[in-house]
């Protein structure tokens, strides 16, 4: 295949600028994708910044990928050229541990090849993601876009929407669960309107009455202010599931006490929460859980739902010139509720450009 084009981070500190990558020729069972956007997601910044670690430069971020198939290998029996493709945060596994053959790639024991920042398992070139103008993947890591939604809203569903659906889908929550949601952003959001499609009666929890009036407009039943103890007193063993999105580190045991007994709280976002006591999960059986995103089977299982309930992100697009200034906005919080570039459109530039 051609070089691309992309942006990329070449170092922590300095702004992505225009690069050129090579993406692999296509094997037998590798599809190639046309991008036409890219999802922004809070952690390609922190990538991007080698702020999880040593990060591979140059680095082309984005694992929140929409485009159509322009080519595919000669043994590919799921996609068809012109078909709409997704590609989430995953691009390969070892596809032989006990989690890869129950279909948690994800949480292969092996280590799942991640879509940017990671090496190929065989030639161990390092990947590359979606601020680029095409991908080539194996078809087994993508997953059908339907058509009957807005692919601009779809983008940010392949890792901020199947965060929230796995532990939802997982723990099988449904009519008749009360489920609370810890922060309203991206991942918040499309908490929100999958728990509300999913029959549960949904309440955000929030530090911000200003975002009262958002999290009903998307369907929250309820919202409560954490810092109102009253409120919380109030709210004291009502909740069957929480999921919390705050992405750093918080107190936890506030939020413990409006479990039910035998209630879960799920972490999607802090890696290290604080202030975790086992009094609250003694006295009620409660627990605290994480979860990661979702397998291909169940990305996709995600992708069918939101298509049969008419769901998708809330997003501001962007061109890719811009994504410098969107990252300073999401640090800021600054966005509702998701950055989306159009790849498309940057396509054509640099094909004019070229021209």
């Amino acid at each position: 295949m051609p070089t691309v084009h992309a942006y990329a981070a070449l170092d922590a500190t300095t702004p992505l600028q225009p690069h050129t990558i090579e993406r692999r020729e296509l094997r037998p069972t590798d599809i190639q994708i046309e991008i036409l956007y890219s999802g922004v997601c809070h952690s390609d910044l922190h990538q991007a910044r080698s702020e999880w670690g040593p990060s591979l430069y140059p680095l082309v971020p984005g694992h929140e990928i929409v485009g159509r198939v322009t080519a595919v290998g000669g043994q590919v029996t799921r996609f068809r050229v012109g078909d709409l493709a997704g590609v989430g945060c995953m691009v390969d596994s070892c596809q032989h541990c006990e989690s890869c053959a129950e279909g948690l790639e994800q949480y292969c024991e092996n280590g799942a090849t991640w879509t940017y920042n990671a090496r190929e398992r065989d030639t161990q070139a390092p990947t590359h993601g979606g601020y680029s103008t095409a991908i080539v993947v194996t078809e087994g890591f993508a997953v059908h876009v339907p058509d009957t939604l807005d692919l601009r809203g779809v983008a940010p569903l392949l890792c901020a929407g199947i965060t929230m659906f796995s532990p939802l889908n997982h723990w099988k929550i449904g009519r008749g669960h009360k489920v609370a949601i810890v922060g309203l952003g991206g991942l918040g959001h499309m908490g929100i309107k999958l728990a509300v499609a999913m029959g549960a009666d949904v309440t955000l929890f929030t530090t911000s009455q200003g975002k009262a009036d958002d999290a009903l407009r998307l369907g929250a039943h309820h919202v409560i202010l954490s810092n109102d103890r009253a409120a919380m007193k109030a709210a004291r063993s009502s909740f069957d599931f929480i999921i919390s999105t705050v992405p750093s580190g918080h107190d936890l045991n506030p939020y413990l006490a409006t479990l039910k007994r035998d209630g879960q709280l799920v972490i999607v976002g802090a890696l290290e929460p604080v202030g975790l006591s086992g009094v609250p999960l003694v006295v009620q059986r409660r627990s605290v859980a994480g979860s990661n995103i979702g397998g291909i089977a169940e990305t996709q299982q995600m992708l069918d739902f939101c298509a049969e309930h008419g769901i998708v992100a809330d997003v501001e697009m962007i061109r890719m010139q811009d994504i410098n200034g969107a990252y300073e906005r999401m640090l800021k919080n600054d966005v509702k509720y998701r950055f989306v570039i159009d790849m498309a459109a940057y396509r054509a530039e640099q094909e004019q450009a070229a021209d």
